[in-house]
């Protein structure tokens, strides 16, 4: 069980040009699991946000092992002690169960620290790349910029209308030259207790290749 983020995250940029007439709209899109593969600030977050949700899941499956120790140990000297005394063990179990699911919560719930500290190292990476396609928004006169990777809807697209390449000559990284491979294989197993982030793709064979060449 580990931080997802796309932190699995997952970037949905929209971005409307007021200035542009009706009659004259475009409209491009990135792929923002493309472009994060990219950035180095990215892959330490990612990094972090995992290292995190192990130390917490360690910590969340040693209070369980602990619990089902005191329901063993309950089970087998449960025959030898009073009802009061059942009762008392029987309501401290329950406690510490509770305690558990809790400090689950607090950590991997949606709300919680994981999500907090993904937010955290994600909103100056999000604004990074949100910067870059507003310049280029503006100047190439895009009415609507999508990102492939959070529509699962978008069941074919047209690479000459790709600009993540532009996103990261932009912001001075060079297009192909793929950051922590392993880290994205992470992000993309992780699962945590009420969260299955999906990442949006197209349907088979309308993927987009691995080698540099996006259109531009």
């Amino acid at each position: 069980m580990k931080a997802n983020s796309t932190i699995k995250f997952i970037f949905s940029f929209v971005l409307v040009v007021s200035t542009l007439s009706l009659s004259a709209q475009k409209f491009a899109y990135i792929d923002s699991k493309y472009v994060l593969s990219h950035m180095p600030e990215y892959v330490i977050a990612q990094k972090q946000i995992n290292e995190l949700s192990v130390e917490w899941q360690a910590q969340v499956e040693q209070k369980y092992t602990a619990i089902e120790q005191l329901e063993k140990s309950f089970q087998a000297e449960k025959i030898l002690l009073t009802e009061e005394m059942k009762k008392k063990r029987e309501a401290d179990i329950s406690e510490r169960r509770e305690e558990v699911k809790q400090y689950q919560k607090s950590k991997f719930g949606v709300e919680g620290d994981l999500f907090k500290k993904r937010e955290e190292l994600v909103a100056p990476i999000q604004e990074q790349i949100f910067q870059a396609i507003e310049d280029i928004a503006s100047q190439s006169q895009y009415m609507v910029v999508f990102d492939k990777a959070s529509h699962s809807n978008m069941l074919y697209t047209n690479p000459k209308h790709d600009i993540s390449d532009k996103v990261l000559k932009k912001m001075g990284l060079k297009p192909g030259e793929v950051l922590d491979k392993d880290e994205e294989d992470k992000e993309d197993s992780q699962e945590k207790p009420g969260e299955k982030p999906g990442t949006g793709t197209g349907r088979p064979g309308n993927d987009r290749p691995s080698s540099p060449g996006k259109g531009n």
